[in-house]
């Protein structure tokens, strides 16, 4: 896939990870160096804030987006389990009614888009208001995986389907002469690459992939959706991926586990690194 040049190389692009863990938040001293919270990445290029995915990470991303006067963005979902969008009903800029949201969904069925989504999470005896109590007016913009999204000049986001029970959907993003590839939430088959999948990584600066298991474990949860750390780094090997982040840790997966990973990432693919909360990456 072809790199989008529509803005300069030397603009400036960063990634910020506000929430590395899959399934459910966890807690305690021993995970508290690689963080707590579930999937939502910050992009920050040409000008814009893009938000990918709403777990209990977007919390973090809200209360910096308030503090630097940001309430313009776009926030892209890969899917509506509860680990991604369980931060939805308390992101902040909602409930200010200058806020300018759009909202990004590709993996619902056709009448159940976005808006329905947020009125389905937000309702009794989940929640105990529902979205009407917002303030803002986000818009919602449903597509089909495989749609190519222009949500702002000099930013071109490709999008494909992914292997996830109910579906979930990957995102290349181009700008500024770089590419960032989000996969979360897909199932490899051992042995048979994902064409999908490399098309949306190739030749990518930073690939952010879902790793919540082991080749070794893979056996034991086949169906659940989810792929592992060593697929990434095949896959990455394989498209040319210059740096390859490994996300959505499962939570039984604590600091001393993840950092035997990393060791032996590293190993293989210098510049790979499991992802941390709160860290950024300048691209």
């Amino acid at each position: 896939m072809a790199r989008n040049d529509a803005s300069p190389k030397d603009a400036t692009f960063s990634v910020t990870l506000h929430g590395t863990r899959g399934t459910l938040p966890v807690s305690g001293p021993g995970f508290s160096r690689y963080g707590c919270q579930t999937i939502c990445f910050e992009l920050a290029v040409a000008g814009r804030r893009l938000i990918f995915d709403a777990g209990s990470g977007l919390h973090s991303a809200s209360l910096g987006m308030m503090a630097d006067g940001v309430t313009d963005f776009d926030l892209f979902l890969t899917h509506c389990h509860y680990d991604h969008v369980i931060g939805l009903p308390v992101l902040k800029q909602l409930y200010y009614a200058d806020s300018g949201i759009r909202m990004w969904t590709g993996h619902l069925m056709p009448g159940r888009g976005g808006a329905a989504m947020v009125t389905d999470l937000m309702r009794e005896p989940f929640f105990p208001v529902g979205p009407d109590c917002f303030a803002a007016r986000p818009v919602f913009r449903d597509f089909l995986p495989g749609a190519v999204l222009d949500p702002a000049p000099g930013i071109v986001i490709h999008t494909a389907r992914l292997n996830h029970p109910g579906g979930a959907v990957g995102y290349r993003v181009e700008a500024a002469g770089r590419v960032v590839a989000v996969i979360t939430d897909t199932e490899h088959v051992p042995g048979a690459p994902d064409a999908a999948v490399l098309d949306l990584i190739a030749g990518a600066d930073l690939m952010l992939y879902d790793a919540t298991f082991a080749d070794a474990e893979l056996p034991k949860f086949c169906g659940w959706g989810h792929s592992t750390w060593e697929e990434a780094l095949r896959l990455g090997a394989r498209a040319g991926v210059a740096r390859i982040g490994l996300i959505h840790h499962s939570p039984w997966r604590d600091d001393a586990a993840l950092d035997s990973i990393e060791a032996e990432a590293v190993s293989r693919s210098p510049g790979a690194f499991v992802g941390r909360d709160g860290q950024k990456i300048e691209l």
